[in-house]
């Protein structure tokens, strides 16, 4: 992926080329705050307990333990506002 320019691009010293403002400029990228990729992890984490307990054959307890990780994960996601502050 090409690196994308933000910001201002400013005049030429000793020019008449005025600075301009890039598109996208007031749409900074960040990452987010730890505790949403803590939040993400722990979801990732109980949809791979639950496929390992759909494989070869289900374990029913082990799926829905996977399920409670999930849930688990998705609860902290709700609580630390992932999706009003961290997004873009």
């Amino acid at each position: 992926m090409a690196e994308q320019a933000t910001g201002t691009i400013g005049g030429i010293a000793g020019s008449e080329i005025p600075a301009v403002a890039l598109p996208g400029a007031e749409h900074e990228h960040h990452s987010g705050k730890p505790i949403s990729w803590i939040a993400v992890i722990v979801i990732t984490i109980g949809f791979i307990i639950g496929g390992v307990g759909m494989v070869p054959h289900p374990t029913w307890w082990l799926f829905w333990t996977g399920a409670g990780v999930a849930v688990i994960g998705c609860i902290t996601m709700a609580s630390a506002k992932t999706f009003a502050e961290d997004w873009y």
